[in-house]
């Protein structure tokens, strides 16, 4: 019984990091499209947009964060493997969980600084300081949820890792193209 909540929480923190990254994906096109329309309306109409670079950074900014946690479930991040690749997969499994526990601790500093900076941006009204000047709360919002979904898919890995080092068994079957270290 135990066993299959831990494995339907893992399962479940597998499908809304997955839903999230690949919805954020979908904002790229949008992306590329504000960006393409700027260079047109900049020198084809001589008439640039004041709202088109503040928009592409927030989109940049939501794209890669909103993102960050379904590339740690791909295992798409930069690895040093010089030592990682010549241990044990118990050893790799314990590198991981200290891995884990330094950027949980690291996420979670952001998530108080972005809940400061959100509840910041509403009481003074933040807005860029651009021409279209657009309101920053938003952006604080979705470091919030990028961060706490990186801390989800670090709880879910960590659950992982302590299951093997337990019990010498993966706690949930591998997916082709994603390998956990095991």
């Amino acid at each position: 019984m135990f066993l299959t909540l831990l494995r339907g929480l893992c399962h479940g923190i597998d499908l809304i990091v997955m839903l999230t990254g690949k919805a954020a994906s979908y904002l790229m096109p949008v992306l590329a499209g504000i960006v393409v329309f700027e260079v047109f309306a900049r020198y084809v109409l001589g008439s640039p947009t004041i709202w088109a670079y503040d928009l592409s950074l927030f989109l940049f900014g939501y794209i890669t964060a909103l993102g960050g946690a379904y590339a740690q479930q791909k295992r798409a991040h930069i690895n040093v493997d010089i030592l990682y690749l010549k241990v044990s997969p118990k050893a790799k499994s314990v590198f991981n969980l200290l891995g884990y526990a330094l950027a949980v601790f690291f996420l979670a500093i952001i998530i108080k600084v972005s809940m400061g900076k959100f509840f910041e941006a509403i009481e003074f009204d933040y807005r860029r300081q651009s021409e279209w000047a657009p309101p920053m709360y938003h952006f604080w919002v979705m470091m919030v949820i990028a961060c706490s979904l990186f801390i989800a898919q670090f709880v879910r890995d960590a659950l992982n890792d302590m299951f093997y080092l337990a019990t010498g068994a993966p706690l949930l079957k591998q997916k082709e193209g994603v390998h956990h270290g095991h």
